[in-house]
């Protein structure tokens, strides 16, 4: 990804906001719990601390971040085996996002619906023309990418820092 476009996605997208999918919203999470525990908690140990504070400088672009009671379940049954201290956050962030429904049975029809399953099918049909998504599912981005959703692949954005 240019800077140029992840700088025209945040401008397009600043004031309707960002959808992120489960597992950074995990990342994100965790960290705003504990920097620390982003390389010791299994789910998270691939991110780094830099990665957080990259993701953290996105979020913060938008004046939303938008969610599905999907991410959030996904996000909650990850995070089982973290300190209890955690849900401190984890709560606190939930009362904030701008959550929104799609029914599951608007996506069951999807002739993708077993290769990408019921979350990303709820992300892909409630981002279409009105969030960006942030991910770092290749499977999804594509996804996305196919279906007209405006996305960043978050791992672009890892590999252009450490370039750049």
């Amino acid at each position: 990804m240019h800077p140029d476009e992840l700088t025209a996605f945040i401008a397009k997208y600043r004031t309707k906001g960002i959808v992120v999918d489960t597992n950074l919203l995990l990342v994100w999470l965790v960290g705003r719990y504990d920097l620390t525990y982003l390389s010791r908690f299994k789910r998270t140990s691939a991110y780094g601390t830099e990665d957080f504070f990259t993701l953290a400088a996105i979020l913060d672009s938008f004046s939303t971040i938008v969610t599905t009671p999907n991410i959030l379940t996904e996000v909650s049954n990850l995070s089982r085996r973290i300190p209890p201290k955690y849900f401190q956050e984890f709560r606190k962030q939930v009362r904030i996002f701008d959550e929104k429904y799609v029914p599951s049975q608007s996506v069951l029809s999807t002739k993708d619906f077993e290769r990408f399953g019921l979350t990303d099918l709820v992300i892909a049909a409630l981002s279409k023309k009105r969030y960006l998504v942030v991910t770092a599912d290749l499977d999804l981005w594509l996804l996305l990418q196919k279906t007209g959703v405006d996305a960043i692949n978050f791992n672009h954005i890892r590999a252009m820092l450490r370039i750049g």
